[in-house]
């Protein structure tokens, strides 16, 4: 019965928490899209329209009530999912969200599991061989993913793979050749390619993905390294794992079952905040690979001062970071008791 009460006071403060940071984000972005001189009603009739159409206009889209009307109306218009019509693209902006938020999620996953895959590993043998030349190594690859500006990568990555070595495709998320050629299901090309059958559109995706989820991914590996390192070297230094070996356990039983197992709680946090991190950063990383994605969706916007689409697109982001903020928070309290 206590642990039942427990787990229901737990439940309730991580959805009070999560309605609050929401209602915070809302608030924010409505008074982003108040504030800046950018006025939405002329975005709608033009700069060209009479003083009626402009105060009909007005009128239509709400900006004659008091702010704080127009605000609970704007939460409304998010509960069901309305953020307004692009300007740039005269479609709903949800609708214009659905068709490229897949692409993001795709180069952005790709992107995480490069980095946990090869960041944990680095990270335990930094830890491990601590002061010795593989420390050495992790801690100079986390200076570099800390250090290099991710265009500057992108573009010497483009450089060197695509048209020098010609190893990888080039910008876009698949050849002309190929476009069109699978329906959209899951927006997932390389899933739709390979629910088709299509395995040679699906290679030419993964030939346009591998290079984008690179980079990214070399910046989430010097992330979750350098964690993971710092993780495991406080957990090697505690009394259960002197004991451990005084029992006669092995090094790999030490390292990996014991003191990874007791570091899982924090590392997951990590990476649930990598990839958040990815999601919502990789706009600079699909404009320079011409990648369809949600953050190259929110810069064409704010160039074309469609502020529909770039408030939508914020929501959307904040969204997922908040969800995955809570999601590490719900997986640190299973994989570590101690935070429960």
């Amino acid at each position: 019965m206590a642990s039942a009460r427990s787990t229901a006071k737990l439940v309730s403060a991580e959805v009070t928490t999560f309605a609050i940071t929401m209602l915070g984000l809302l608030l924010v972005t409505f008074l982003i899209g108040r504030v800046i001189p950018i006025d939405p009603v002329l975005a709608v009739v033009g700069d060209r329209a009479p003083p009626d159409v402009y105060d009909k206009a007005r009128i239509a889209l709400g900006l004659d009530k008091p702010l704080w009307q127009q605000f609970l109306t704007y939460l409304g218009q998010v509960a069901r999912g309305e953020f307004g019509t692009s300007v740039m693209t005269s479609n709903p902006v949800i609708l214009d969200i659905k068709r490229v938020f897949p692409a993001t999620l795709e180069l952005a996953t790709l992107g995480t599991l490069i980095g946990v895959s090869l960041g944990i590993p680095l990270g335990v043998a930094a830890a491990v061989y601590k002061g010795r030349w593989p420390d050495n190594l992790v801690r100079i690859l986390g200076l570099f993913g800390y250090s290099i500006p991710v265009f500057w990568l992108g573009l010497m990555g483009l450089l060197l793979f695509y048209a020098h070595l010609g190893w990888v495709g080039g910008p876009g998320r698949v050849s002309v050749a190929f476009d069109d050629l699978v329906t959209t299901k899951t927006g997932v090309l390389i899933l739709d390619a390979i629910l088709e059958g299509e395995w040679e559109v699906a290679r030419d995706a993964f030939s346009h993905l591998i290079l984008p989820a690179s980079v990214l991914g070399f910046f989430s590996l010097a992330y979750i390294s350098r964690m993971t390192r710092s993780f495991m070297i406080n957990e090697l230094s505690q009394a259960y794992i002197l004991t451990a070996r005084v029992k006669g356990a092995s090094e790999t039983r030490v390292i990996w079952r014991h003191a990874l197992r007791n570091a899982a709680a924090p590392l997951a946090t990590v990476i649930a905040l990598s990839y958040a991190g990815l999601l919502e950063g990789s706009v600079l990383t699909e404009t320079i690979f011409a990648w369809p994605g949600l953050g190259r969706y929110i810069t064409a916007s704010l160039l074309q001062a469609d502020m529909n689409a770039v408030l939508g697109g914020t929501v959307v982001v904040g969204v997922v970071f908040i969800s995955l903020n809570l999601f590490a928070d719900i997986m640190a309290r299973v994989f570590d008791p101690r935070t429960r």
